[in-house]
């Protein structure tokens, strides 16, 4: 059992940054692939970025390629998702998740969730 608490959500201008944390709880921490998720208002949950169990390997969608950073720290336990150069349509609820030796960007393949971090992004 794995249960993961989001934070670091949150108002920002356009081209401002944030850093949202994901810390989790259980065992094995460093045996799950974590990633970031995102839905908007009216839309479908879609993938961000990964990051594969060991750190070594990280994949993001190309919307925020150089502007996000994944990153983890299987000393504690937290996995971090650094925005930078935020836009408007950054504007979403993102979920942090856990998937047992899957790395990839397929939601149905992550079986623990947290619940989510506001992050709106004004113009």
């Amino acid at each position: 059992q794995v249960q993961l608490v989001e934070s670091g959500g949150g108002l920002v201008q356009a081209g401002g940054s944030l850093r949202l944390s994901c810390a989790a709880s259980g065992r094995s921490f460093s045996s799950y692939a974590m990633g970031w998720f995102r839905q908007a208002p009216g839309k479908e949950r879609e993938f961000v970025a990964a990051i594969h169990w060991s750190g070594t390997s990280t994949t993001y969608t190309d919307s925020v390629k150089g502007r996000f950073t994944i990153s983890r720290d299987n000393a504690k336990n937290t996995v971090y998702l650094q925005m930078n150069n935020l836009k408007p349509e950054d504007t979403a609820v993102y979920y942090c998740a856990a998937s047992y030796r899957y790395y990839g960007n397929s939601p149905a393949n992550y079986y623990y969730w947290g619940q989510g971090t506001q992050v709106t992004v004004s113009s």
